[in-house]
C-alpha cells in the first residue's frame, strides 16, 4: 500500500487507516462482536492499512482495550493513534482539558492499549473552562516524558448542506484560532475532522491551513457514516442505541434525497471496473484532497477493512474528480 507521512515528525502510515470507533461506541450494539472485531483490526494490518484511530471515549474505554489485544501481538507493524478530552458520564458527554486530567488519561490509555507510547495523542475537544495552551502544555509534557511521539487536534464539526456555510465558517473558524495557540505552544503534527464527498467543507477551511505548515490530516467519517457505501436504504430505520437513528441526515426523506449522490459514486466506480464499488470510489476522492490526507473509515467487518484498503489503488481520473464536484449539496443538518 502506498506511504502517507503525518505531519512534519514525517510519521509514516498507509494511505488508508482503520476507524475503530463503529466496533464499540455510536453504532447499535448488535454490530459489536469481538471476535469479529479482532479479525477486522488484524487485516487491516496485514494490508498496510496501520493507523489505527480509536479513543478513550469510545465504549468508553472498550475500544482501546479491544485494540491493545491486537496491539501486544503486533505493536511494531501499528501507528496508534487516541483521543484524550471528552468524558463519557450516564447521559451525557463533557469535556475536560485540565493537565492533571490530561496525565492520568494518558496513564491509563497506555495501559489500556497495552503499549509503552502513543504514536498521536489528540485533543479530542477543547475544554471551554481551561485555555487550550494549559491543555496542550500538558499533551506537550507527555511528549517529553516519551510516552507520545506526536500531538494531534480533533476539529468541531461545521454545518452542512444547504444554508450551512456561514455556520460552518463560524466552526472552523474558532477551530483555526485554537490551532494557531496551540502552535504556539507546541507543533501540531495532525489535524482531524470529518471529511467526505457529502462533507467536503474541511477541504476548503482546514486543509489549506495544513498544507502550509506541514501538518497531516487524519480524515473521518469519510464514508459519510456508512451512506456513501451504498448499503443503506432510505427507511430502513436504525436501533435506537445507533446515533444514526437520531441524524437529520438519516431519516427516510433525507436519504432518498441523497441516493442521488450514491449514484454518481457508483457511475464512476463502473468506469473502473466491475470490483470497484461506490465506497472505493468515496475513499479515492478523499485521497485525492491533498498528500497529507489519510481516510480512517469504520468498519466493524473484516470484509469491509479490505475493501477500503483496496481503494488506495483506485485513481480518479480528472473527469471523475468534476464529476463529483458536480453532485448536488447533501440534503439534511449535519451539526
Amino acid at each position: 500500500m502506498e506511504r502517507r507521512s503525518i505531519g512534519a515528525s514525517a510519521l509514516s502510515v498507509g494511505a488508508i487507516g482503520l476507524g475503530c470507533m463503529p466496533m464499540s461506541w455510536g453504532y447499535a450494539a448488535s454490530r459489536r462482536q469481538g471476535a469479529e472485531s479482532l479479525r477486522t483490526v488484524h487485516t487491516a494490518l496485514d494490508l498496510g492499512a496501520n493507523l489505527l484511530d480509536t479513543a478513550d471515549m469510545y465504549g468508553p474505554f472498550t475500544n482501546e482495550l479491544l485494540v491493545g489485544r491486537v496491539l501486544k501481538e503486533r505493536r511494531a507493524e501499528a501507528f496508534v493513534s487516541t483521543k484524550v478530552g471528552l468524558r463519557v458520564g450516564d447521559q451525557h458527554v463533557v469535556a475536560n482539558g485540565r493537565p492533571s486530567y490530561v496525565r492520568r488519561a494518558c496513564d491509563a490509555s497506555l495501559r489500556r492499549l497495552q503499549t509503552d507510547v502513543i504514536d498521536l495523542y489528540q485533543l479530542h475537544r477543547v475544554d471551554p473552562e481551561v485555555p487550550v495552551e494549559e491543555t496542550w502544555g500538558a499533551m506537550s509534557e507527555l511528549v517529553g516524558a516519551g510516552k507520545v511521539r506526536a500531538l494531534g487536534f480533533c476539529a468541531v464539526g461545521a454545518g452542512a448542506g444547504p444554508g450551512a456555510g456561514r455556520s460552518g465558517d463560524r466552526a472552523y473558524g474558532v477551530t483555526l484560532r485554537q490551532l494557531e495557540r496551540a502552535q504556539q505552544v507546541f507543533p501540531v503534527t495532525a489535524v482531524q475532522a470529518e471529511l467526505s464527498v457529502w462533507s467536503p467543507e474541511a477541504a476548503r477551511q482546514l486543509l489549506p491551513w495544513c498544507a502550509a505548515r506541514g501538518v497531516g490530516f487524519v480524515a473521518a467519517m469519510p464514508l459519510g457514516s456508512g451512506f456513501l457505501t451504498g448499503t443503506l436504504t432510505p427507511g430502513q430505520g436504525f436501533e435506537e442505541a445507533d446515533a444514526r437513528a437520531r441524524h437529520p441526515r438519516f431519516t427516510a426523506e433525507a436519504m432518498a434525497a441523497n441516493q442521488v449522490i450514491v449514484a454518481g459514486l457508483r457511475r464512476v466506480a463502473a468506469r473502473h471496473g466491475e470490483t470497484v464499488t461506490a465506497a472505493q470510489v468515496a475513499l479515492a476522492w478523499v485521497l485525492a484532497q491533498g498528500p497529507q490526507v489519510v481516510p480512517v473509515p469504520g468498519a466493524c467487518r473484516a470484509g469491509r477493512a479490505a475493501e477500503n484498503a483496496s481503494a488506495a489503488q483506485v485513481l480518479l481520473t480528472a473527469r471523475d474528480l468534476a464529476e463529483i464536484a458536480a453532485l448536488p449539496v447533501a440534503v439534511g443538518a449535519w451539526d
